[in-house]
């Protein structure tokens, strides 16, 4: 790869975060502890909860959250199949099965009508679990509604969506709970972990405790409380799943900086926007009822008024030392969920049709304008060559 290569993906550190990291490291406190307590609370009150949880991935969280709301063996949670595995594979860690509804062609969210006409149809749905794709909020008033209407649990995969407002209030305020990334590449990065959130306190002591072994209280309480550090109990066979203070010491500084890197993101995407309008694509739709996080900026390739398809696209993004991503492989179309429910592709059309087509920019704070000018001028270049 050469130096010039300019990459998907890049964290965005400064000197905070590895000030607050060697801060961590010279504390000799490296697991769950100060730092984890102290970004809990930042992050329950930048989203506005009271709960908030923190998690070694969005995974986990996810995990975690499914098994607070009593999802087990038998059970039924709707959801997408346009997102990643992660999003389905807990389902099944419990027992239960996922139930694709197909997404809506211009947000790639899940399908709100197709979701009632699921509704109606099937029997033994406990939980919807939405994604919001890229960054832009699912349509979560009917989503509500029709959980409320079924009295069904509503859990958010916001990996994408922090921050992002549906109708003026913060993504991590609708559902039962909601989950967040700061995956490497996400807005907010700790390299690995996650963020549960919550305003029902019965679900955010269910999480403290399995989230770390089935413990009652976790490794900082312990060692802060008057009872001997020794002193533990277990109540449930849990799961490892607690965050690093060397995470939180990322996340505490990265989350102060969330609001910057969104209006980066959002002047690099209205650049590519711009400079990609006449050319066969599609950019990104923006709906009247959510703002975007801009971890993805995503386009569509009108490929009936091209000569390449999407994987020629890439390899000459790829040659032209720009990287680029596929978001996402349909998950009835991945052998394990294939095999396994006897998917067809064109069970899910809108997902299938959308995958074929799409290709992810790069989009982080750390670009310059010279690089989105690149981006943008190599696209150009490739599609006016590759008109019919």
């Amino acid at each position: 790869m050469s130096d010039n290569f300019l990459p998907f993906a890049l964290p965005c550190l400064g000197e905070e975060e590895i000030n607050e990291v060697v801060d961590t490291l010279r504390s000799g406190w490296l697991t769950t502890g100060p730092k984890t307590k102290r970004f809990e609370e930042d992050f329950a009150k930048f989203v506005g909860q009271p709960y908030a949880l923190a998690v070694n991935s969005c995974t986990a969280g996810l995990h975690l959250a499914l098994e607070a709301i009593g999802i087990g063996a038998g059970d039924k949670v709707i959801t997408t199949p346009y997102t990643f595995t992660a999003t389905a594979e807990v389902i099944r860690y419990l027992g239960a099965d996922p139930l694709f509804v197909d997404i809506d062609p211009k947000t790639f969210n899940i399908d709100t009508h197709k979701l009632a006409t699921t509704l109606d149809k099937v029997d033994g749905v406990k939980a919807i679990l939405p994604v919001h794709f890229g960054g832009q909020a699912c349509d979560m008033e009917p989503i509500l509604d029709l959980a409320d209407r079924a009295s069904i649990k509503v859990v958010e995969d916001a990996a994408h969506a922090l921050p992002t407002y549906y109708k003026g209030r913060m993504i991590g305020n609708f559902g039962d709970i909601s989950v967040y990334s700061f995956y490497v590449t996400k807005t907010v990065a700790t390299g690995e972990g996650g963020m549960i959130v919550t305003a029902n306190p019965d679900y955010a002591e269910r999480i403290r405790t399995m989230r770390l072994h089935g413990i009652n209280r976790d490794i900082f309480n312990r060692a802060s409380s008057n009872l001997p550090g020794w002193s533990y109990e277990v109540v449930a066979p849990g799961f490892k799943y607690n965050m690093t203070d060397i995470a939180a010491a990322l996340g505490i500084h990265q989350l102060q900086k969330a609001n910057t890197f969104l209006q980066r993101r959002a002047d690099i995407a209205a650049q590519y926007t711009q400079g990609l309008a006449d050319l066969p694509v599609h950019t990104p739709y923006l709906n009247p009822y959510s703002t975007h996080a801009w971890h993805l900026y995503v386009i569509q390739l009108q490929l009936e008024e091209l000569t390449l398809d999407r994987n020629t696209f890439t390899e000459r993004m790829n040659a032209a030392g720009i990287g680029t991503s596929v978001h996402f492989i349909p998950l009835h179309l991945q052998r394990y969920w294939r095999d396994r429910y006897g998917f067809k592709p064109d069970d899910f059309p809108v997902a299938l049709d959308v995958y074929q087509r799409v290709v992810s920019l790069p989009i982080y704070p750390s670009m310059s304008d010279a690089d989105i000018a690149r981006v943008i001028s190599t696209i150009r270049q490739i599609l006016i060559e590759a008109q019919k």
